[in-house]
């Protein structure tokens, strides 16, 4: 059973969870977050954190460039493929059981990628990493949607939003700390170790503060539609993996056909769930969810300010590593001020004057496409940007954060709970898939930018960069219109 909660002031409004006191289950909400949030925060850190380690793979194991784009992005293909199936099997088997059991996949995978001896091995085993992603982690925002209610849940959801992103600047801090520390001659396999015992930890605490009973156990009546998931894995994985390996193989035809085949199997995709819909079957991603006021919208958004996001940390990770020479160290730190800022925005902007909070959005997107400008003008000339630079980085903290939080709050608070499993698995799919837009956009620009300046250089890296951030600040424009539109509405 759930109750109505009447929504104070500034509250959201939502159904109140039905609660089971479970003899071997700790009720108290705070450490259920915690727990699903940490496991949030060191799924995001490895889509990242790889990236700083990159060099020192490859010197030890000998891998091709094509081998080093795979080890990257093996993680990124499985999680996104797989990320609505996750879903979809929290509501089947119950979200406590599929969160532990993706926790406990993710973690054994990650002990097999530190200890991989081989390029094949690690790229394997980066995938069932993704794997165990894509089942743990839509299962966080599930039990948010139903272990919440009111302000909490919006508290919650904000809490998640700065977890989420603040991940990724986060991964590359943590992955170059790691690699320049050298633990017992280990180079780069603590980026891969330290999952281990935070895992084993986290499954612990899971074990006992996550809820045994769902509220809503006779959705898991609806079944897992396996047409709808081979269609959907089809078109996902068909887009993914030329975003992915474009770049690298130099754009061949096969990345166009499979771009082009993408299109094709989502139509189809669309089609068929449609059509289970009208006979009264148990679609992927239930059509009233598609419906729900603003979720198209967020869609937008989130795709454009995690691909501004992505394309920044991608962007500028090639810049200052291989333009300006700075090591891996170095290198991570200098999105410590982009990361504090983003999660110190993303907890606190719900206490913010209620009057601000309806221009949150496209202010956010427009103060981040200022501030990646920003950047590429404070390194524009091969220099390190002096006091401008960490002025603009802490910029791009608060807009992405302002673009994000409110975006995915506004999107997911009023989201009834048992829609909550196919509301979370569509916008990580999305969140995952902006990403890997924003990589692959952003990132061929840089790096066809500076081919076509000749000599690589401080200077030439920059004048790349500069055309990339450019690029950046106009994609955050567009945000920033459709937040403005949205509001004359």
């Amino acid at each position: 059973m759930t109750t109505t909660t009447p929504a104070g002031p500034g509250s959201v409004p939502g159904p109140t969870p039905a609660t089971s006191k479970d003899p071997g289950t700790d009720n108290r909400p705070g450490r259920l977050l915690a727990v699903v949030l940490a496991a949030q925060f060191m799924a995001m850190l490895d889509v990242f954190i790889v990236n700083v380690a990159v060099p020192t793979i490859g010197s030890e194991l000998h891998a091709s460039g094509a081998g080093l784009q795979l080890v990257i992005a093996g993680y990124s293909i499985t999680y996104a493929v797989l990320l609505i199936t996750g879903a979809r099997l929290g509501d089947l088997l119950g979200h406590r059981r599929v969160h532990l059991a993706g926790l406990a996949l993710f973690t054994a995978a990650s002990l097999a990628c530190g200890l991989a001896q081989g390029t094949g091995e690690l790229i394997a085993f980066r995938l069932v990493q993704g794997a165990g992603s894509a089942v743990m982690i839509p299962q966080v925002l599930s039990l948010i949607q139903r272990n919440f209610t009111g302000e909490a849940r919006a508290r919650a959801l904000g809490a998640y939003s700065a977890v989420l992103a603040t991940g990724a600047a986060a991964g590359q801090v943590l992955g170059g700390l790691l690699v320049s520390a050298d633990l017992f001659g280990t180079g780069w396999r603590p980026v891969f170790l330290v999952n281990v015992p935070v895992g084993i930890v986290l499954l612990a605490a899971g074990s006992r503060v996550l809820p045994r009973g769902d509220a809503r156990a006779p959705e898991r009546s609806r079944g897992l539609d396996l047409p709808g998931l081979v269609l959907l894995a089809a078109a996902v994985s068909l887009f993914t993996v030329p975003l992915v390996l474009g770049q690298e193989e130099d754009w061949p035809l096969w990345s166009w056909l499979s771009l082009a085949a993408a299109a094709v199997f989502f139509a189809l995709f669309c089609g068929y769930e449609s059509r289970i819909a009208r006979r009264g079957g148990a679609p992927l991603i239930a059509p009233r969810v598609l419906r729900h006021p603003g979720i198209g919208l967020a869609v937008l958004r989130i795709i454009a300010v995690m691909a501004v996001n992505a394309g920044f940390l991608f962007a500028l990770t090639l810049h200052i590593q291989g333009g300006l020479g700075y090591s891996a160290l170095r290198a991570g730190l200098t999105f410590a001020p982009t990361a504090v800022v983003f999660g110190l925005v993303g907890l606190t902007w719900r206490s913010w004057p209620a009057s601000w909070q309806g221009a949150l959005i496209p202010t956010g997107f427009a103060v981040a496409a200022l501030s990646v400008a920003g950047v590429g003008w404070a390194l524009h000339g091969g220099g390190d940007g002096g006091t401008r630079l960490y002025a603009a980085f802490a910029g791009v903290g608060v807009g992405l954060a302002l673009s994000f939080s409110p975006t995915l709050t506004t999107a997911l608070a009023t989201v009834r709970p048992e829609d909550a499993a196919d509301a979370s698995g569509l916008l990580a799919t999305v969140t995952q898939l902006g990403q890997l837009i924003g990589i692959a956009a952003f990132g061929t620009l840089f790096l066809n930018r500076l081919e076509s300046l000749g000599a690589p250089g401080a200077y030439t890296s920059a004048d790349a960069l500069l055309v990339c951030m450019y690029a950046l600040a106009a994609t955050a424009t567009t945000g920033a219109v459709s937040g403005l539109v949205r509001r004359r509405r």
